[in-house]
């Protein structure tokens, strides 16, 4: 189902997978065999079913679902809760991520049900029976639940996610309007948990290259910032037919808000056309796990485009259909 805003989860899973089979064009080393059941702890009254991915690369054996049961009445509410208890009283070995248990870090991002969530926000009443617990997809998978974040913040590096200015720095503090200041709003708060860089097939497809989403949106966060004054390097950064232009706009996870704040973007870019002339901000609200405390009710994922005009005329210089 549809969701209204960035906090709230579907009530519905209608797939917890695409409907294929489950190693289908995986490789023999790669496909998940069913591993453990553990067994339900004794006098438990309301039990809960969660299928772990597990995944040992030096024991040279093929990744596995283990299923626990978890004493609801014995550990809290949310998902990392039940993580918890499955390591403190079941399998130690269960490993995972974790840090503040508020969805401020970003540590605890998993696969649950098939929504990329934080483990520490995703209430296990809100998942089904029995619950699914996959790491991020698309990330080299270090053991279990915890995967490999090196390539995209190599990626966020990249950016150079810095205030970097060309005039004397001032006494005190660089002074904003604000007004200047309400154009960050939405999208600083990221805590860069790339949940939505994950759900990204573009990302999928060229993630040796394309910058994604959580990337992106950090990029844009410096170029509507006043303060800072490189803004024609780090268009240059992005001036690339990888880096910026392989986002196909699929929006996965998207649920596009109506009304003119869906159009803010395009608002922004006419108002500071002097700012970034060839780009384009599309506002898009995503299943992000986090909810900006100071910003709009929404985080928001910013694709990067050439307005029509030039996209076409851009495409046709390297090579690439006018619709791509």
């Amino acid at each position: 189902m549809l969701i209204n805003s960035s906090d709230q989860v579907p009530r519905v899973t209608m797939l917890k997978r695409f409907p294929v089979p489950r190693n289908l064009g995986v490789s023999p080393n790669s496909r998940i065999v069913q591993g453990r059941t553990w067994p339900a702890p004794a006098g438990a009254a309301r039990l809960k079913s969660f299928e772990i991915y597990r995944y040992e690369p030096d024991s040279g054996e093929n990744p596995r679902l283990d299923t626990f049961e978890v004493d609801l009445d014995d550990c809290g509410p949310m998902v990392l809760d039940a993580l918890i208890w499955i390591k403190s009283n079941v399998d130690s070995t269960l490993t995972f991520r974790r840090s503040c248990r508020e969805g401020v870090c970003g540590s605890c991002a998993m696969n649950m049900d098939g929504t990329n969530w934080l483990a520490c926000t995703r209430f296990i009443s809100d998942l089904g029976t029995p619950a699914t617990i996959y790491p991020l997809a698309n990330m080299r998978v270090i053991k279990d639940l915890v995967p490999d974040l090196t390539h995209v913040f190599a990626q966020y590096a990249m950016i150079e996610p810095w205030l970097q200015s060309k005039t004397p720095e001032p006494e005190r503090e660089h002074l904003q309007s604000s007004d200047e200041r309400s154009k960050l709003d939405g999208y600083y708060e990221c805590i860069l948990c790339f949940c939505c860089t994950s759900g990204c097939p573009s990302h999928w497809w060229n993630g040796d290259r394309f910058l994604g989403p959580a990337v992106l949106l950090q990029a844009w966060r410096w170029l509507v910032d006043s303060r800072d004054e490189a803004t024609g390097e780090r268009l240059d950064i992005l001036e690339d037919p990888f880096r910026l232009y392989r986002c196909h706009t699929i929006l996965m996870y998207s649920d596009l808000p109506e009304g003119p704040e869906s159009r803010k973007g395009d608002r922004r870019d006419q108002e500071d056309g002097d700012r970034a002339p060839k780009l384009i901000a599309i506002r898009d609200e995503i299943q992000c796990p986090i909810k900006p405390q100071n910003g709009p009710d929404l985080c928001l994922l910013i694709f990067r485009s050439i307005d029509r005009s030039s996209r076409r005329s851009y495409r046709s210089s390297i090579g690439l259909p006018a619709r791509f």
